[in-house]
């Protein structure tokens, strides 16, 4: 059975339950604009996020985390189903159909914060020693390759960084972190120098070729176009924008030059329809739920409890700043969803879920 405890409502984090749902509003109005079809979806997944908040939320976190393990083995397991009998979109097989269509590695991102939030509590004391990071390191990898074989870079990235967050957060070495810095910063600009070169084969074949497009948009227009629309669109909003549902002639949007305009580009429709003030606005809404996940791991009454936190900053965080820089043209295009703005329910339900582990652990915090 499931473990409530009584916990005391001046407890409750108000604030990020509040900038959640307004940003998830916003992203529900600009969807609706962007393509009407599928806003009475999205608004069924707020709902129904809203109530997997709240049941989660009054589930007690120590007693979530003593499943850990097999939240590891079912996330290994989705993924591998995926590559077995998975959908194919797009040349990618990241969803399961099963009477209702989702994407594992949604729920994965969620599923492993709470898996390392445990695991790393527990060995907190080894955390710089190399026998210690090399098992870390495998525990890492089956997953992420797991995703990147769909293929889904974007993701294995975030889910990366994810999972290096919370070894920062539980302590691990500063001069570590130095070294692997100096190996990546390198190794990246090696690698984009290698892409540019004629036959390469070093990524998968799109994954070459977005990076060729967003380095030489003249040279790939095919390719670039999106982004390049992209950028146009949301130039084109101007300071207070064009309006939501506008009928304009000159919108990039209305004109189609934007394809799946509710999904990762939402934040272009966002800036054309709502302007540079209703852009900012959505980046500040962003930043303040990012803020609110690490305030909470400030006060938490211990590390489980501070890196669920962390981990969820960190998702929030990464994948959000990874999807604008990609609308705005300074990061490859890599079809990430901007988090509870986007379309999609896997996505909106997975976040809600993972905030309620966040209003959970402020609800027992040692301290406000």
């Amino acid at each position: 059975m499931f473990q409530f405890r009584t916990y005391k409502l001046k407890n409750l984090n108000i604030k990020l339950i509040f900038g959640v749902i307004v940003l998830t509003i916003i992203g529900i109005l600009v969807i609706g604009s962007a393509n009407y079809e599928y806003q009475s979806k999205q608004i069924l997944g707020m709902i129904l996020g809203i109530i997997v908040m709240g049941f989660v939320a009054l589930v007690d976190y120590d007693f979530v985390l003593q499943f850990s393990r097999l939240y590891y083995v079912g996330v290994v397991a989705l993924l591998i189903l995926v590559l077995l009998v998975g959908d194919d979109s797009g040349g990618a097989t990241r969803w399961i159909n099963i009477g209702i269509r989702f994407q594992p590695s949604e729920l994965g991102k969620i599923l492993l914060i709470l898996f390392f939030s445990k695991y790393l509590m527990q060995n907190e004391d080894e955390i710089n020693e190399p026998r210690f990071l090399v098992k870390t390191a495998i525990l890492a990898a089956i997953p992420l390759l797991l995703i990147v074989k769909e293929p889904d870079l974007s993701t294995t990235i975030v889910t990366f960084l994810i999972i290096a967050s919370l070894l920062f957060v539980t302590g691990l070495s500063y001069k570590l972190i130095g070294f692997v810095l100096a190996i990546a910063i390198p190794s990246v600009s090696l690698l984009l120098f290698i892409i540019t070169r004629e036959g390469s084969t070093i990524l998968e074949g799109y994954q070459n070729m977005r990076i060729l497009a967003w380095l030489k948009p003249e040279e790939y227009p095919e390719t670039a176009y999106q982004q390049q629309n992209s950028i146009m669109a949301i130039g084109s909003g101007q300071l207070l924008g064009k309006g939501l549902y506008n009928t304009s002639v000159d919108s990039v949007k209305n004109g189609n030059y934007i394809s799946e305009p509710q999904t990762d580009f939402i934040f272009a429709v966002a800036g054309e329809e709502m302007g540079f003030i209703g852009a900012v606005f959505i980046i500040l809404l962003l930043l303040f739920i990012t803020y609110q996940c690490i305030h909470t791991a400030k006060v938490a009454k211990d590390l489980s409890g501070k890196l669920i936190c962390s981990g969820m900053a960190a998702l929030i965080g990464f994948q959000s700043f990874v999807n604008i820089c990609v609308v705005t043209g300074l990061m490859p295009n890599t079809g990430l969803p901007l988090p509870f703005v986007s379309y999609g329910l896997t996505s909106l339900v997975t976040l809600y879920f993972g905030i309620g582990f966040v209003l959970n652990v402020g609800l027992q915090a040692k301290k406000y």
